[in-house]
């Protein structure tokens, strides 16, 4: 299944180029070549031909190996828009269950499928042969065959003579899978329609189809709960618009839900077999539901990485393997400088104003390198960085520009005890990954620019960050990002024209406390959705009513001061111990003031509510009396004179999941 989601298709299958943004007369005029069924591909494969055979509006291609099997139809390479319409058409009557998606698409296949005379390869991982259709049983997706004459086989193996071949379709009863033939290319257009719904019902069983869906009912028809979201994501993956990292999180999600389900569907059928008193029975059910609340936690994340926005606004535990040098074995500390050629004078600075600014008590080693990724290299107890990158050095931030260009890992991954940065400007192009994850440890981000491409920076579980007199823009994600259990503060910058500003995530199936967050006088503007934005599980608006009477007393007090229009003076303390809270405040009647007050008050709330929900899982172990440190959030929070201006749609909000 994960092979199919990169390659898409199988035999002949290439990555697909990203398609450019259509203007809106263009995209009508797309849309009505497709319509026409011309199935063109301005990008094909090198093995395909240089131009449309005549009555035939597909193109074709020749298998590589030894064997000179016939062209084929190339099929595999078909734009999102050619495969979402047939789908859409095929589908959108499924308004509950998918359990009638054979049917229908057996009724799909009879309308276009020639029901003979037309040749294939059969494909497996095993070998290729050449073979006539002679019957198609639509009811079971199968097609009736003989070998070809002559006979043609490509095989890894050399046990596949033309009397194994025959005694092995004998076995099968010369009836093979549709999506295991690829059909034989035929210049009159008469198989073109054969070719197509071929690879339709291939590419539906091998990225879209789950074994699950079946059992499965919802309110969304099938095609719109679970066809579009995963062919979206097919097309993401080969348009390299999802990270690397997170490509292979959903693959083994994948690789566990099925593992689960098919020892769920093995307990399930020996159950029936089962004599109703035994105590193998009850034993077994308890593990049936075990196993049945692991299929529904791992379909969830599954579908989270299906759904475009989802996947971006929650994340994924990337490199988590990911381990800092520690401390040099010798102990000694080394000063590492990038520089090709050094003047004396340079030199001279560099060791009175950085490096020895007073008396040396010790010597200090100072290793010289040519470049900054071989310094971080060499560092101890640092950063680990992809592309270009180095720990400090002094000047402006537009003095020293490093640049990433092009996809994969994240620009920089921080897993130090304490790391510095300051004084640097980071840049980058053609990203698919954010620009700064902090792991672990702590890392100080002083006087620096960060002109993302993706996401900006990420602040992971256990991990503190510190920005201050920054600047940050650009992030196709949130400028931002802070995890439940991390500590963040923010100090004095500037946050803008991102998606959303700073995004604050709450899980509640993680067993972390809502991070301790400071912000002090950033002025946080001109970004498309939020300011600030708190994303929550929707199970908390179920606790609403429990908690609704304690978040009424954690109002914000405000008064006056003075003439000083547009100046905020707030000092906020919000300490919860015992599931109690106190909150103090003091500042002006301002619009900025709000926007602080109003953030406060919900992580106020988001903590209570939580509180109530450990609470209520505690009683559900049979816990009645909690201990104070257990049920204790021991949650700071600072919001004090930041500014919030020309968000797209305010200064703060809340994402329900």
């Amino acid at each position: 299944m994960a092979d199919g989601l990169l390659a898409g298709g199988g035999l002949g299958s290439e990555a697909m180029a990203p398609e450019p943004e259509l203007p809106g007369w263009a995209a009508e005029e797309e849309l009505e070549r497709l319509e026409k069924g011309l199935f063109e591909n301005e990008d094909s494969c090198s093995d395909c031909s240089d131009h449309a055979k005549p009555g035939s509006s597909l193109q074709s291609f020749v298998p590589e190996g030894k064997t000179h099997f016939p062209e084929m139809f190339q099929t595999s390479q078909l734009l999102f828009y050619e495969r979402f319409r047939t789908y859409k058409d095929l589908l959108t009557s499924l308004l509950y269950t998918a359990s009638e998606v054979k049917e229908f698409t057996a009724e799909f296949l009879e309308k276009v499928l020639e029901p003979s005379g037309w040749r294939a390869v059969w494909h497996t991982n095993v070998f290729e042969v050449l073979v006539e259709v002679t019957d198609v049983d639509f009811t079971a997706l199968k097609a009736v065959v003989r070998l070809a004459d002559p006979y043609l086989c490509e095989s890894q193996v050399s046990a596949f003579t033309l009397e194994c071949m025959k005694e092995l379709l004998d076995l099968k009863e010369y009836r093979l899978p549709l999506q295991e033939l690829w059909v034989v290319f035929d210049d009159s257009g008469l198989f073109d329609q054969t070719a197509l719904a071929i690879e339709h019902v291939r590419f539906f069983y091998q990225n879209i189809w789950r074994s699950w869906d079946e059992e499965e009912e919802d309110e969304y028809d099938y095609f719109v709960r679970c066809v579009e979201p995963r062919l979206r994501l097919h097309y993401d993956i080969l348009e390299d618009r999802v990270p690397s990292g997170l490509i292979v999180d959903y693959q083994n999600l994948l690789t566990q839900c099925e593992e689960s389900y098919r020892k769920f569907l093995n307990l399930r059928s020996s159950l029936s077999n089962c004599n109703s008193d035994s105590e193998q029975e009850n034993i077994s059910m308890v593990e049936g539901l075990k196993l049945y609340s692991e299929i529904e936690q791992l379909k969830q994340k599954l579908k989270l990485i299906e759904n475009p926005l989802l996947r971006y606004v929650f994340g994924y535990q990337k490199n988590s393997n990911i381990q800092a040098k520690g401390i040099r074995p010798n102990g000694q500390k080394v000063t590492h400088v990038v520089s090709s050629t050094m003047t004396t004078g340079l030199l001279q600075s560099l060791l009175r104003d950085r490096l020895c600014p007073e008396p040396c008590k010790e010597e200090t080693e100072i290793q010289f390198h040519s470049d900054p990724l071989s310094a971080i290299n060499a560092c101890y107890e640092d950063i680990l960085v992809h592309g270009f990158c180095f720990k400090f050095r002094y000047g402006l931030p537009d003095d020293i520009v490093i640049e990433k260009r092009g996809k994969g890992d994240t620009f920089v991954d921080c897993t130090g005890a304490d790391i510095k940065i300051s004084s640097i400007k980071f840049v980058q192009h053609d990203a698919v990954e954010g620009i700064l994850i902090i792991h672990r440890g702590k890392t100080t981000l002083e006087n620096c620019v960060l002109q993302c491409e993706t996401t900006g920076v990420t602040v992971r579980t256990s991990a503190e960050f510190l920005m201050k007199n920054s600047d940050l823009y650009g992030a196709k994600g949130a400028g931002v990002e802070i995890y439940p259990g991390s500590k963040c503060t923010l100090s004095d910058n500037g946050i803008h024209h991102c998606k959303e500003g700073i995004l604050i995530k709450d899980f509640l199936d993680e067993h972390y406390d809502i991070p301790k967050i400071s912000m002090v006088n950033n002025v946080i503007h001109n970004n498309e959705g939020y300011g600030v934005v708190l994303v929550k599980p929707t199970i908390f608006s179920d606790l609403q009513e429990d908690t609704q009477d304690e978040t009424e007393a954690l109002k914000v007090q405000t008064s006056g001061e003075g003439d000083e229009a547009g100046r905020v003076d707030l000092e906020e303390l919000i300490q919860c111990a015992t599931g109690k809270m106190e909150l103090y405040a003091r500042a002006e009647l301002s619009e900025q003031v709000e926007g602080n007050c109003e953030i406060v008050n919900e992580l106020v709330a988001a903590s209570t509510q939580k509180g109530q929900m450990k609470k209520k899982r505690l009683s559900e172990l049979g816990i009645t009396q909690a201990d104070d440190n257990l049920m204790s959030q021991e949650m700071f929070v600072s919001i004090v004179g930041n500014q919030f201006k020309w968000n797209g749609k305010g200064s703060f909000g809340t994402f329900l999941f």
